[in-house]
């Protein structure tokens, strides 16, 4: 399989995962607005797929929609043999990606650099 037809394959299984969190799934552990799919890892013979998956929140909101999409497993994965019109879709394995959440105390913390900067500056 070629590297282009792997990352074509794992965009759409991101496309059609996040249309069945937001139109189908009715868990309210899982909120489609706090949850993103950051990235697809699928594997070369298409048989698993490592899901990331960023969540907005604290902690017991991660854990509960993580247990939610744990247990939608075998819906997600039967809802997209369909719409990928394949006979086997991958197994999935959601994985809770933290570099959103990262990348936000980043910028808060040079944020608050900045302004200490600028505090300083005007008490000269």
């Amino acid at each position: 399989m070629s590297k282009r037809r792997q990352e074509r394959m794992s965009v759409e299984i991101m496309r059609v995962l996040s249309q069945i969190i937001q139109e189908e799934i009715k868990d309210p552990r899982i909120e489609f607005k706090n949850l993103s799919i950051t990235r697809i890892d699928l594997s070369n013979d298409y048989s698993h797929a490592r899901v990331n998956i960023s969540i907005l929140g604290d902690e017991s909101q991660r854990e509960e929609a993580m247990k939610a999409l744990q247990k939608a497993k075998g819906y997600f994965r039967s809802a997209l043999a369909q719409q990928l019109k394949v006979r086997h879709a991958p197994e999935l394995e959601f994985r809770l990606d933290r570099s959103i959440e990262h990348g936000i105390r980043i910028s808060s913390l040079l944020e608050e650099i900045r302004e200490e900067e600028e505090a300083k500056g005007s008490n000269e």
